[in-house]
Protein backbone atom coordinates (compact mmCIF):
# COMPACT_ATOMS: atom_id res chain seq x y z
CA UNK A 1 0.00 0.00 0.00
CA UNK A 2 1.42 2.99 -1.21
CA UNK A 3 0.13 5.70 0.63
CA UNK A 4 2.20 8.59 2.54
CA UNK A 5 -0.15 8.57 5.58
CA UNK A 6 1.18 5.07 6.94
CA UNK A 7 4.77 7.27 7.68
CA UNK A 8 2.50 9.64 9.38
CA UNK A 9 0.22 7.27 11.78
CA UNK A 10 3.35 5.46 12.63
CA UNK A 11 5.23 8.19 13.64
CA UNK A 12 2.46 9.96 15.89
CA UNK A 13 3.01 9.32 19.38
CA UNK A 14 0.94 6.76 20.32
CA UNK A 15 -0.17 8.60 24.06
CA UNK A 16 -1.62 11.36 21.69
CA UNK A 17 -3.53 8.89 19.41
CA UNK A 18 -5.19 7.62 23.25
CA UNK A 19 -6.32 10.97 23.94
CA UNK A 20 -7.65 11.96 20.34
CA UNK A 21 -9.86 8.30 21.15
CA UNK A 22 -10.90 9.44 24.67
CA UNK A 23 -9.77 6.16 26.46
CA UNK A 24 -10.84 6.35 29.94
CA UNK A 25 -9.33 5.09 33.02
CA UNK A 26 -5.80 4.62 32.24
CA UNK A 27 -3.40 5.47 34.56
CA UNK A 28 0.80 5.96 34.19
CA UNK A 29 2.73 3.18 35.57
CA UNK A 30 6.26 3.99 34.65
CA UNK A 31 6.53 4.41 30.53
CA UNK A 32 2.96 2.42 30.15
CA UNK A 33 -0.70 3.66 30.64
CA UNK A 34 -2.64 0.69 32.17
CA UNK A 35 -6.15 0.10 32.88
CA UNK A 36 -9.16 -1.38 31.58
CA UNK A 37 -9.23 -2.38 27.85
CA UNK A 38 -11.57 -0.38 25.59
CA UNK A 39 -12.67 -4.04 24.06
CA UNK A 40 -12.74 -6.38 26.65
CA UNK A 41 -13.16 -4.19 29.94
CA UNK A 42 -11.35 -5.34 32.89
CA UNK A 43 -9.57 -3.69 35.37
CA UNK A 44 -5.64 -3.34 34.66
CA UNK A 45 -5.02 -5.91 31.56
CA UNK A 46 -4.69 -3.45 28.90
CA UNK A 47 -1.18 -1.48 28.58
CA UNK A 48 -0.15 0.79 26.02
CA UNK A 49 3.82 1.41 26.30
CA UNK A 50 4.60 4.87 25.73
CA UNK A 51 8.30 4.48 24.45
CA UNK A 52 7.34 1.59 21.66
CA UNK A 53 4.40 2.94 20.45
CA UNK A 54 2.25 -0.35 20.96
CA UNK A 55 -0.56 -1.87 23.13
CA UNK A 56 -1.57 -5.19 24.29
CA UNK A 57 -4.70 -6.36 26.05
CA UNK A 58 -3.77 -9.84 28.04
CA UNK A 59 -7.01 -11.21 27.54
CA UNK A 60 -8.49 -10.34 24.15
CA UNK A 61 -4.59 -9.97 23.28
CA UNK A 62 -5.76 -7.05 20.95
CA UNK A 63 -1.89 -5.54 20.05
CA UNK A 64 -0.63 -3.01 17.92
CA UNK A 65 0.55 0.10 16.57
CA UNK A 66 -1.13 3.44 16.25
CA UNK A 67 -3.64 2.47 13.59
CA UNK A 68 -4.68 -0.87 15.52
CA UNK A 69 -5.13 0.85 18.03
CA UNK A 70 -8.16 3.01 16.48
CA UNK A 71 -9.62 0.36 14.56
CA UNK A 72 -10.11 -1.66 18.50
CA UNK A 73 -11.60 1.41 19.50
CA UNK A 74 -13.44 2.92 16.73
CA UNK A 75 -14.28 -0.51 14.58
CA UNK A 76 -13.21 0.40 11.45
CA UNK A 77 -11.72 -1.17 9.10
CA UNK A 78 -7.64 -0.24 8.17
CA UNK A 79 -8.60 2.72 5.73
CA UNK A 80 -11.27 3.52 7.47
CA UNK A 81 -9.07 4.03 10.89
CA UNK A 82 -6.49 5.29 8.76
CA UNK A 83 -8.62 8.00 7.19
CA UNK A 84 -9.93 8.65 11.10
CA UNK A 85 -6.11 9.11 12.30
CA UNK A 86 -4.72 11.33 9.16
CA UNK A 87 -7.24 12.63 7.06
CA UNK A 88 -8.68 11.52 3.60
CA UNK A 89 -5.99 10.15 0.86
CA UNK A 90 -5.55 13.09 -1.37
CA UNK A 91 -3.41 13.94 -4.32
CA UNK A 92 0.07 15.15 -3.39
CA UNK A 93 2.29 16.97 -5.45
CA UNK A 94 5.88 15.69 -5.24
CA UNK A 95 7.29 18.77 -2.85
CA UNK A 96 4.43 18.15 -0.55
CA UNK A 97 4.62 14.33 -0.07
CA UNK A 98 8.22 14.69 0.45
CA UNK A 99 7.53 17.50 2.96
CA UNK A 100 5.79 14.98 4.96
CA UNK A 101 7.93 12.12 4.61
CA UNK A 102 10.71 13.97 6.22
CA UNK A 103 7.79 15.39 8.78
CA UNK A 104 6.83 11.91 9.99
CA UNK A 105 10.77 10.96 9.54
CA UNK A 106 11.65 13.27 11.97
CA UNK A 107 8.82 12.61 14.36
CA UNK A 108 9.68 8.98 14.18
CA UNK A 109 13.43 9.50 15.68
CA UNK A 110 12.22 11.95 18.16
CA UNK A 111 9.99 9.41 19.74
CA UNK A 112 12.63 6.72 19.64
CA UNK A 113 15.28 8.79 21.02
CA UNK A 114 12.62 9.73 23.88
CA UNK A 115 12.55 6.45 24.38
CA UNK A 116 15.63 5.63 24.47
CA UNK A 117 16.14 8.35 27.32
CA UNK A 118 13.24 7.18 29.28
CA UNK A 119 14.66 3.51 29.07
CA UNK A 120 17.87 4.66 30.08
CA UNK A 121 16.22 6.77 33.06
CA UNK A 122 14.53 4.02 33.85
CA UNK A 123 17.66 1.44 34.39
CA UNK A 124 19.33 4.29 36.48
CA UNK A 125 16.92 4.35 39.19
CA UNK A 126 16.46 0.94 39.12
CA UNK A 127 20.22 0.89 40.06
CA UNK A 128 19.82 3.43 42.50
CA UNK A 129 17.27 1.49 44.21
CA UNK A 130 19.63 -1.95 44.01
CA UNK A 131 22.04 0.04 45.88
CA UNK A 132 20.48 1.34 48.35
CA UNK A 133 19.01 -2.24 49.63
CA UNK A 134 20.51 -4.18 51.87
CA UNK A 135 21.47 -7.89 52.43
CA UNK A 136 18.28 -9.81 52.41
CA UNK A 137 19.47 -12.08 55.32
CA UNK A 138 18.46 -11.19 58.72
CA UNK A 139 15.57 -9.00 57.37
CA UNK A 140 11.26 -9.22 56.57
CA UNK A 141 12.51 -11.11 53.50
CA UNK A 142 13.56 -14.20 55.02
CA UNK A 143 10.59 -13.86 57.60
CA UNK A 144 8.34 -13.27 53.87
CA UNK A 145 10.07 -15.94 52.13
CA UNK A 146 9.27 -18.37 55.49
CA UNK A 147 5.64 -17.15 55.34
CA UNK A 148 5.52 -18.79 51.45
CA UNK A 149 7.02 -22.19 52.29
CA UNK A 150 10.77 -21.50 51.75
CA UNK A 151 11.72 -22.25 55.20
CA UNK A 152 15.43 -21.55 56.04
CA UNK A 153 16.58 -25.26 56.43
CA UNK A 154 15.14 -25.46 52.63
CA UNK A 155 16.89 -22.22 51.48
CA UNK A 156 19.68 -21.68 54.16
CA UNK A 157 21.69 -18.73 51.59
CA UNK A 158 18.90 -16.45 50.15
CA UNK A 159 20.84 -15.40 46.85
CA UNK A 160 22.72 -12.53 46.00
CA UNK A 161 20.07 -11.20 43.53
CA UNK A 162 17.55 -10.32 46.37
CA UNK A 163 17.73 -7.46 48.52
CA UNK A 164 15.94 -5.76 51.72
CA UNK A 165 14.92 -2.02 51.49
CA UNK A 166 13.53 -1.24 54.80
CA UNK A 167 11.54 2.00 53.10
CA UNK A 168 10.85 2.07 49.87
CA UNK A 169 8.20 4.36 48.46
CA UNK A 170 5.15 3.32 46.16
CA UNK A 171 4.31 6.27 43.69
CA UNK A 172 1.50 6.68 41.47
CA UNK A 173 1.29 8.96 38.16
CA UNK A 174 -0.52 12.67 39.70
CA UNK A 175 -1.28 15.57 37.49
CA UNK A 176 2.10 16.74 38.26
CA UNK A 177 4.83 14.31 38.09
CA UNK A 178 4.69 11.13 40.69
CA UNK A 179 2.73 10.83 43.94
CA UNK A 180 3.95 8.86 46.99
CA UNK A 181 1.05 6.85 48.14
CA UNK A 182 2.60 4.03 50.59
CA UNK A 183 6.21 3.77 51.94
CA UNK A 184 7.60 0.75 53.58
CA UNK A 185 9.55 -2.71 53.70
CA UNK A 186 10.19 -4.23 50.41
CA UNK A 187 11.73 -7.49 48.64
CA UNK A 188 14.30 -6.37 45.98
CA UNK A 189 15.11 -8.82 43.12
CA UNK A 190 18.15 -7.60 40.77
CA UNK A 191 16.75 -8.14 37.28
CA UNK A 192 19.61 -8.70 34.42
CA UNK A 193 19.79 -8.14 30.85
CA UNK A 194 21.52 -10.63 28.59
CA UNK A 195 25.01 -9.57 29.40
CA UNK A 196 24.54 -10.32 32.70
CA UNK A 197 24.31 -6.18 34.03
CA UNK A 198 21.56 -5.01 35.89
CA UNK A 199 18.66 -3.49 33.56
CA UNK A 200 15.29 -3.09 36.34
CA UNK A 201 14.54 -4.07 39.54
CA UNK A 202 11.97 -6.02 41.19
CA UNK A 203 10.21 -4.85 43.87
CA UNK A 204 7.73 -6.49 46.60
CA UNK A 205 5.97 -4.40 49.05
CA UNK A 206 5.85 -6.45 52.14
CA UNK A 207 3.58 -6.56 55.75
CA UNK A 208 3.76 -9.08 57.88
CA UNK A 209 0.78 -8.62 59.43
CA UNK A 210 -1.15 -9.96 56.20
CA UNK A 211 -1.67 -13.70 55.34
CA UNK A 212 0.51 -14.01 52.32
CA UNK A 213 2.76 -11.55 53.58
CA UNK A 214 2.42 -8.60 50.91
CA UNK A 215 1.76 -5.25 51.77
CA UNK A 216 -1.82 -3.87 50.56
CA UNK A 217 -1.70 -0.83 48.78
CA UNK A 218 -5.00 1.02 48.22
CA UNK A 219 -5.22 3.24 45.05
CA UNK A 220 -6.00 7.07 46.50
CA UNK A 221 -8.57 7.76 44.12
CA UNK A 222 -10.83 5.08 43.40
CA UNK A 223 -9.98 2.52 46.93
CA UNK A 224 -9.25 0.21 44.58
CA UNK A 225 -5.96 -2.62 45.62
CA UNK A 226 -3.00 -1.92 43.47
CA UNK A 227 -0.37 -4.60 42.55
CA UNK A 228 2.12 -5.27 45.40
CA UNK A 229 4.77 -6.10 43.51
CA UNK A 230 6.29 -3.48 40.18
CA UNK A 231 9.30 -3.12 37.99
CA UNK A 232 11.34 -0.53 37.82
CA UNK A 233 13.33 -0.33 34.61
CA UNK A 234 13.90 -2.48 31.32
CA UNK A 235 13.21 -6.13 32.17
CA UNK A 236 12.38 -7.46 28.16
CA UNK A 237 14.94 -10.13 27.76
CA UNK A 238 16.23 -10.03 31.51
CA UNK A 239 15.49 -12.24 34.38
CA UNK A 240 16.37 -12.56 37.98
CA UNK A 241 18.64 -15.19 38.63
CA UNK A 242 17.90 -16.60 41.99
CA UNK A 243 20.30 -19.56 41.26
CA UNK A 244 23.17 -21.46 39.31
CA UNK A 245 26.28 -23.59 40.04
CA UNK A 246 29.77 -21.68 39.62
CA UNK A 247 30.02 -23.48 36.28
CA UNK A 248 27.36 -22.89 33.44
CA UNK A 249 24.67 -25.23 33.23
CA UNK A 250 23.16 -27.23 30.49
CA UNK A 251 19.51 -27.15 32.09
CA UNK A 252 17.62 -23.81 33.31
CA UNK A 253 14.25 -24.03 35.06
CA UNK A 254 12.44 -20.92 34.78
CA UNK A 255 9.28 -19.72 36.26
CA UNK A 256 7.52 -16.69 35.75
CA UNK A 257 7.65 -15.14 39.59
CA UNK A 258 10.34 -15.49 42.20
CA UNK A 259 8.34 -17.11 44.74
CA UNK A 260 7.46 -20.27 42.22
CA UNK A 261 10.90 -20.52 40.93
CA UNK A 262 12.30 -20.62 44.35
CA UNK A 263 9.59 -23.54 44.99
CA UNK A 264 10.75 -25.28 41.95
CA UNK A 265 14.82 -24.97 43.15
CA UNK A 266 14.14 -25.86 46.82
CA UNK A 267 12.37 -29.22 45.93
CA UNK A 268 15.57 -30.45 44.43
CA UNK A 269 13.99 -31.51 41.15
CA UNK A 270 17.33 -30.95 39.76
CA UNK A 271 20.26 -29.69 41.68
CA UNK A 272 22.46 -29.05 38.63
CA UNK A 273 20.18 -26.40 37.18
CA UNK A 274 20.13 -23.09 37.16
CA UNK A 275 17.23 -21.32 38.46
CA UNK A 276 16.06 -18.20 36.85
CA UNK A 277 12.96 -16.08 37.21
CA UNK A 278 11.50 -14.89 34.25
CA UNK A 279 10.27 -11.04 35.51
CA UNK A 280 6.37 -12.25 33.71
CA UNK A 281 4.80 -14.64 31.45
CA UNK A 282 5.37 -11.66 28.63
CA UNK A 283 9.23 -11.53 29.10
CA UNK A 284 9.20 -15.32 29.05
CA UNK A 285 6.72 -15.81 25.85
CA UNK A 286 7.50 -12.29 23.71
CA UNK A 287 4.90 -11.41 20.76
CA UNK A 288 3.20 -14.68 19.18
CA UNK A 289 1.76 -14.51 15.97
CA UNK A 290 -2.06 -14.89 16.91
CA UNK A 291 -4.14 -13.41 13.87
CA UNK A 292 -5.98 -15.95 11.92
CA UNK A 293 -9.02 -18.40 12.70
CA UNK A 294 -7.15 -20.60 15.53
CA UNK A 295 -3.96 -19.13 15.83
CA UNK A 296 -4.86 -17.66 19.69
CA UNK A 297 -3.89 -20.93 20.85
CA UNK A 298 -1.47 -22.03 18.20
CA UNK A 299 1.75 -21.20 20.39
CA UNK A 300 3.75 -19.19 17.69
CA UNK A 301 6.37 -16.83 18.23
CA UNK A 302 6.80 -13.94 16.17
CA UNK A 303 10.36 -13.98 15.57
CA UNK A 304 10.66 -10.38 14.73
CA UNK A 305 10.46 -9.51 18.50
CA UNK A 306 14.16 -9.62 18.91
CA UNK A 307 13.73 -8.48 22.94
CA UNK A 308 12.46 -11.63 24.54
CA UNK A 309 13.71 -13.81 26.45
CA UNK A 310 16.55 -16.40 25.48
CA UNK A 311 18.67 -18.56 27.47
CA UNK A 312 22.41 -18.63 27.06
CA UNK A 313 23.96 -20.62 24.51
CA UNK A 314 25.02 -22.96 27.31
CA UNK A 315 21.64 -24.39 28.15
CA UNK A 316 21.08 -27.21 26.33
CA UNK A 317 17.27 -28.08 27.79
CA UNK A 318 15.00 -25.28 29.11
CA UNK A 319 11.99 -26.24 31.57
CA UNK A 320 9.41 -23.44 31.83
CA UNK A 321 6.84 -23.93 34.73
CA UNK A 322 3.32 -23.26 33.93
CA UNK A 323 1.08 -21.76 36.88
CA UNK A 324 -2.36 -23.08 36.43
CA UNK A 325 -4.13 -20.10 38.38
CA UNK A 326 -4.27 -18.90 34.77
CA UNK A 327 -6.12 -19.36 31.76
CA UNK A 328 -4.65 -22.81 30.81
CA UNK A 329 -5.06 -22.95 26.98
CA UNK A 330 -3.66 -19.46 26.93
CA UNK A 331 -0.82 -19.53 29.14
CA UNK A 332 0.58 -22.76 27.85
CA UNK A 333 0.55 -21.40 24.28
CA UNK A 334 2.16 -18.40 24.94
CA UNK A 335 4.97 -20.53 27.00
CA UNK A 336 5.07 -23.02 23.94
CA UNK A 337 5.29 -19.57 21.88
CA UNK A 338 8.73 -18.56 23.80
CA UNK A 339 10.13 -22.29 23.95
CA UNK A 340 9.83 -22.19 20.11
CA UNK A 341 11.53 -18.76 19.73
CA UNK A 342 14.20 -20.06 22.02
CA UNK A 343 14.66 -23.12 20.30
CA UNK A 344 14.55 -20.78 16.67
CA UNK A 345 17.33 -18.81 18.51
CA UNK A 346 19.68 -21.72 20.01
CA UNK A 347 19.84 -25.01 17.77
CA UNK A 348 19.68 -27.88 19.15
CA UNK A 349 17.90 -26.48 22.72
CA UNK A 350 15.15 -29.49 23.80
CA UNK A 351 12.09 -27.02 25.25
CA UNK A 352 9.92 -28.49 28.10
CA UNK A 353 6.55 -27.26 30.20
CA UNK A 354 6.00 -28.55 33.47
CA UNK A 355 3.01 -27.58 35.11
CA UNK A 356 0.99 -27.05 38.68
CA UNK A 357 -1.96 -28.22 38.81
CA UNK A 358 -5.14 -26.89 38.07
CA UNK A 359 -6.30 -23.76 39.94
CA UNK A 360 -2.82 -23.67 41.97
CA UNK A 361 0.64 -22.33 41.30
CA UNK A 362 4.09 -24.20 41.87
CA UNK A 363 4.17 -22.36 45.47
CA UNK A 364 0.94 -23.51 46.21
CA UNK A 365 1.60 -26.92 46.03
CA UNK A 366 5.34 -26.30 48.30
CA UNK A 367 2.75 -24.88 50.56
CA UNK A 368 0.64 -27.95 50.91
CA UNK A 369 -2.75 -26.26 49.05
CA UNK A 370 -4.45 -28.72 47.36
CA UNK A 371 -6.93 -26.17 45.44
CA UNK A 372 -7.17 -22.91 44.52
Amino acid sequence: MDDFRLSEAKAMPIEQVVNMLGIQSLVRAGHELVGPCPACGGRDRFGVNLRKGVFLCRRCEAKGGTIDLVMLVQGLEFRAALDWLCGPSQELSPQERRKREADAARNRLRNEQRAEQQRREAIRAAGEIWKNGVPAEGTAVRAYLSRRGIAPNMLPVIPKCIRFAPQLSYTVKAEKGWKVIHRGPAMLAAVQGPDGLLSAVHRTWLDLNQPNGKAVVADPNTGEALPSKKVIGSKKGGAIRLSGPSHEAPVMVMGEGIETTLSAMVSGVDSGAMFWAGVDLGNMAGRRVIRGEGMKFAGLPDLDDDEAFVPPACVERLVYVMDGDSDPRLTRAKLEAGLRRAMVMRPGLQGQIASAPQGLDLNDVLMGKTDG
